[in-house]
Parts: C-alpha cells; sequence; structure tokens
C-alpha cells in the first residue's frame, strides 16, 4: 500500500483539499505536515489567530476541524481509510490539533466521492437568497451529516430564527464600539494591511433589512443596499462539550454539512457575532439546551459566488526545522 503521504504529488493533492476548507475570516489557520511518509500531522498556524475575536481559540480550532475533513476525503479518495487522533500530543505540542494514519481499504463509496468533488465548489455565500424554503429530506441529510461527526445541526423555527438574528444584531453593535476588535476585522480585509482574508468581492453587498441576516464588513465595492429574503432560514451546530476536541470535531462536522449541502444546491453563510462576543467577554450567553453553539448558520438558495482567495500548497506544509 502506497502511503498518500510519501510522494510530493500524492501530498499535495492533500494540501489542495484542506486548503479548500472554510475558516473564519478566511484565516485559514493551519499547516499540515508529513512524517517520514507515514502519516500527516495537523497544526494550528498561530500567526493566523485572532487575537482579539478568538481568545480561547476556538473558532481556530473549528476552522482546522473542517480543513481535517477534507484532508479525510482526499484520502479515503485515494483509496485508503484515515486513522485520525484529535490532540494525541497537547502537552508537549499545543500546535498539534490532529494525526492521521492510514489503514488498507477498498474503494470510497460513492457519496465520499461525491463530497470529495463538491470541496472545489461549496463557497460561503453573502449575497440574497431566494424565498424558496429548503424541503425536509434536504434538512434531514444535512442533520445527519452533522451527527456523523458527533455534533447536531439544530434547525430553527420562525421565531427562534428572529429571536436569534436579535441577538446578533445586538452583538453586532457591541462589537462596533470594541476598537481592537475593528482594527483585527479589517486587517482581515481588504481594508486592512494584511491584503488578504475576505476581499471586497466575496462580501457580498450592504443589507438594507433590520436586522441584517449577514455580517457587514463596511466594504461593498461600490455595491448600495439591497433587501434580502424576508425569512432567513437559521440553524445552529451544537456539541454536547466545549473543548478544544469539542471544538475540532464541530469543524469536521460543519464542513460535512456545508458539503451535504452543496450537492444539494443550498449555499450557507455565518452569523457568529454573538458567539465572538461570547468568547472575548467570557458569557456563557448564547446557549442551547442540545448543547453548546458553535456556529450559527443562514441557509437558503443564493447565486453562484466567486471563491475567496487561497493559500498555495506549498504554504500550508509544514516542513521539519533543517
Amino acid at each position: 500500500m502506497n502511503s498518500p503521504f510519501a510522494t510530493h504529488v500524492a501530498f499535495t493533492r492533500l494540501l489542495c483539499a484542506a486548503g479548500q476548507a472554510p475558516s473564519v475570516l478566511n484565516t485559514q489557520p493551519w499547516r499540515i505536515k508529513a512524517v517520514r511518509g507515514e502519516f500527516a500531522e495537523l497544526l494550528a498556524d498561530p500567526d493566523r489567530r485572532l487575537r482579539v475575536g478568538d481568545p480561547r481559540g476556538r473558532s481556530l480550532h473549528v476552522s482546522c476541524g473542517a480543513a481535517l475533513f477534507d484532508l479525510r476525503l482526499a484520502v479515503r479518495t485515494a483509496g485508503h481509510r484515515p486513522l485520525v487522533w484529535l490532540l494525541p500530543n497537547g502537552a508537549e505540542e499545543p500546535r498539534l490539533l490532529a494525526a492521521v494514519r492510514v489503514s488498507a481499504s477498498g474503494p470510497a463509496s460513492w457519496r465520499t466521492r461525491d463530497l470529495y468533488e463538491a470541496i472545489a465548489l461549496r463557497r460561503t455565500n453573502r449575497e440574497p437568497f431566494s424565498e424558496w424554503r429548503i424541503p425536509e429530506h434536504v434538512l434531514t441529510d444535512l442533520r445527519d451529516a452533522a451527527a456523523r461527526e458527533g455534533a447536531r445541526l439544530v434547525v430553527l423555527g420562525r421565531r427562534a430564527s428572529a429571536g436569534l438574528l436579535e441577538c446578533v444584531a445586538v452583538a453586532d453593535d457591541e462589537l462596533a464600539g470594541d476598537a481592537a476588535y475593528q482594527a483585527e476585522l479589517r486587517a482581515w480585509t481588504m481594508g486592512g494591511s494584511r491584503g488578504e482574508g475576505l476581499p471586497t468581492y466575496v462580501q457580498g453587498p450592504a443589507c438594507a433589512d433590520d436586522p441584517a441576516p449577514v455580517r457587514d464588513f463596511g466594504t461593498h465595492g461600490g455595491r448600495g443596499p439591497v433587501r434580502f429574503e424576508p425569512r432567513p432560514q437559521l440553524a445552529v451546530l451544537t456539541t454536547a462539550g466545549d473543548g478544544p476536541a469539542d471544538w475540532l470535531r464541530a469543524g469536521q462536522a460543519l464542513q460535512r454539512v456545508l458539503l451535504t449541502a452543496t450537492l444539494h444546491g443550498v449555499s450557507a453563510s455565518f452569523l457568529n457575532q454573538p458567539l465572538d462576543l461570547r468568547d472575548m467577554r467570557g458569557r456563557r450567553d448564547p446557549h442551547h439546551r442540545d448543547g453548546h453553539l458553535q456556529m450559527i448558520v443562514r441557509l437558503g438558495y443564493g447565486p453562484v459566488v466567486p471563491r475567496a482567495p487561497r493559500r498555495p500548497p506549498a504554504e500550508l506544509q509544514e516542513t521539519a526545522p533543517a
């Protein structure tokens, strides 16, 4: 059995897949190392952590968990079974989030191959969605996707969605007055100094609705405010616990949900300002009876949108020190 970590070509394929994962503000805060051609290690990239908005590292872990799921899909479609250890040596190497070995396996299922193909098609969509409601069989598929990764996707009803949108608006107002948070936000959009993160062309238009079902990054490329769908379809992703391993599971569940949604033609964007504020202030809300909230997701049918920029595979590869 040829290891997918043993050759440059095979390992680059894995890097490309992991590099397509969604991440907070498109920070892509991960690096991957092939160890002796036998296994891979997923490591956090501390230089790309949001020091103000993510003091616990929760969003970083969720982002890296999404990259880990893509890595698993790439390994499986190469004809191997991925064996994953979360946080295998956190005491000695806090950057090390997961180790992935492989065992012999037969061909991947058609569903796994479809999910892998959807990696290149998935986009975060901040445009207005149509008013079409997502059919129940699709929502069931999305819930099942989260459950397979040890998380829960709770689809909210009309009243709960309206209440959560108000919570998002309140959090957004409070964050607007936090100078350090706003400076960090600007640094990861094209209005800042980094020249990466979320460029204007993926940020979507300004929203004319109140409360807004999308985040306003303040730069819209000259696009004026537009009306969004009057009844946003919201869901929350929850986990039983709220530690680093749970955050990594949430990221894997999130990416399985998003890729499954892509297969159904369903778009998604995120409204995580209340979670940022919770992490920054040490609060307990918002909470849900079904577990700890890790993501707030807006779902619906949206137009085709461009992909946010990605780090080149060579930049994602962690190399051993000389």
